[in-house]
């Protein structure tokens, strides 16, 4: 099932309303959907190099719009939150957050997580949904997604603009090794920054 949603999401890429359907699994990944956008936007920005910022920016902000989804899901709907976290198999591991965040650092210690699930191949949705669910201050939440899906997708764009099908390639074979480095690089330097200064 999934490799038939992937196949599609792939030959979407290449339709005449690519734009529209990007931004709807762009929407609809960050609140439930397993297939991330990106596996539309390489192919998309190969295809047209010119557009890879507006690709990037369709991207970004639908796929925040859907996060916002998410976390309105988890406030008001708890059985069909609990549901999705469920289909990704993190229940446990949410419920064990959930536990940490009453404290300065249990929060500290979420956002970081929320970056790096936005940043990552870790599935988004469970962290956009379980934010609404503790609930995380709204404007945090908005503002951590723009960063993390905001950097995540303009490396993609920009990479595939730059590369073209060798990034392609390598993103598929490495991506998730590479994005979860990256991603944990950032969380490091953000932690040093704050306890540095604050």
């Amino acid at each position: 099932m999934l490799k038939n949603l992937y196949d599609k999401c792939i030959a979407l890429a290449s339709h005449r309303l690519s734009k529209i359907y990007l931004a709807f699994f762009s929407f609809i990944e960050s609140s439930f959907f397993p297939i991330p956008p990106d596996i539309m936007v390489v192919p998309m920005v190969i295809a047209k190099k010119t557009d890879y910022i507006k690709i990037f920016l369709i991207t970004t902000i639908f796929s925040v719009l859907g996060g916002l989804f998410g976390y309105f899901l988890g406030y008001f709907f708890f059985e069909i939150s609990i549901s999705v976290i469920e289909f990704y198999g993190y229940e446990e591991k949410v419920f064990d957050l959930q536990n940490k965040i009453s404290s300065k650092k249990g929060v500290l210690l979420w956002l970081g997580i929320l970056f790096l699930a936005g940043f990552t191949p870790l599935p988004f949705k469970v962290f956009t949904i379980t934010s609404g669910m503790i609930p995380l201050n709204i404007f945090i939440f908005v503002f951590i997604c723009l960063i993390s899906r905001g950097l995540r997708f303009f490396l993609v764009s920009y990479f595939s603009m730059k590369y073209g099908e060798k990034f392609g390639n390598s993103l598929e074979k490495n991506g998730t090794l590479w994005s979860s480095l990256l991603g944990i690089l950032v969380v490091i330097l953000a932690a040093i920054i704050y306890f540095a200064f604050v």
